[in-house]
């Protein structure tokens, strides 16, 4: 946010569902976070509902492609460059997920991943990267993460910090990277074979081929604690990927008491997350499936 100009007044458009992370660092920037809705189905930031927001106060929109799928930014795009809006991708769940053969990270004007370990790419210890094809933003980026700096011990840009990638860990991604593609594979057969076990009354996040590397499997139930419980009488973990919205945590003191998004109110009270990696085999695979099967609300 900092590299594309953005403070102070500014407001940054965002998803309510997903975790708090970008309206954390809209706050450390001196934005606004200005809140949209998101599509049941994908669990995405719905395009309809950015396009109703104030064009006189957001600069920038974030999208978080949530749970390792990539959205519809085609759709998005075209809201944001009508209004002049500048577009963040958060892809930080979303390694190596691709749409009409291009990848998370290649549509925006900057796009951030999170290498944190549990990511589908992830390094033994925090870290992250940020992505960009203007030279003009990357290199403010750069400057940003170190000080500030325009040259050794000459800080220019405002507002810098200390924010380099250890080598260490570069070095372990770098040696990880040729699984990914191959990991992402076998975390969408996992999805996929949830999906076609018959179940009652839970609904899948929308699968999407090669624009979903399921970072999580997420699954909605009007029932959720009976289901956790269930789960868990079968030996399956679960957890909750995120149960309070944005707009109604803590922190904001009544903030935003009058935004109003009710899809992502609704589908925060029934998300549930059920084991996928691909380090799971096939037995972990089929007790999940069997969980599944036995449910009944």
């Amino acid at each position: 946010m900092r590299a594309l100009g953005l403070g102070p007044g500014d407001g940054v458009a965002m998803v309510a569902n997903a975790g708090m992370y970008a309206a954390t660092a809209a706050v450390a920037a001196g934005c606004t976070p200005v809140y949209c809705d998101i599509n049941p189905g994908t669990l995405l930031m719905d395009p309809d509902s950015l396009a109703t927001l104030s064009g006189e106060t957001v600069r920038a929109v974030v999208v978080t492609h949530l749970y390792g799928l990539l959205a519809d930014m085609p759709a998005i795009l075209n809201v944001a460059r009508s209004r002049g809006w500048a577009v963040i991708e958060d892809c930080a769940q979303a390694h190596g997920a691709q749409r009409d053969g291009k990848r998370a990270g290649s549509w925006g004007d900057l796009a951030a991943f999170s290498f944190y370990p549990t990511k589908n790419l992830g390094a033994c210890g925090d870290g992250g990267a940020v992505v960009g094809a203007d030279k003009t933003l990357m290199d403010r980026a750069r400057s940003l993460r170190q000080y500030g700096w325009r040259g050794k011990y000459y800080a220019v840009e405002p507002g810098g910090r200390n924010s380099r990638l250890d080598e260490l860990q570069a070095a372990i991604l770098l040696a990880k990277l040729p699984a990914l593609d191959q990991q992402n594979a076998r975390r969408r057969a996992i999805a996929s074979y949830y999906r076609g076990v018959p179940h009652s009354g839970l609904v899948f996040q929308d699968d999407e081929g090669e624009a979903h590397v399921h970072h999580l499997c997420v699954l909605r139930s009007n029932h959720r604690e009976a289901f956790q419980a269930h789960l868990a009488s079968h030996g399956v973990a679960s957890d909750i990927h995120y149960p309070c919205p944005d707009h109604r945590q803590p922190v904001w003191n009544g903030r935003f008491n009058g935004v109003r998004l009710p899809v992502t109110e609704r589908v925060c009270q029934e998300v549930v997350t059920i084991p996928c990696h691909p380090w799971m085999d096939d037995g972990e695979v089929e007790q999940v499936a069997d969980a599944i099967r036995a449910w009944s609300p």
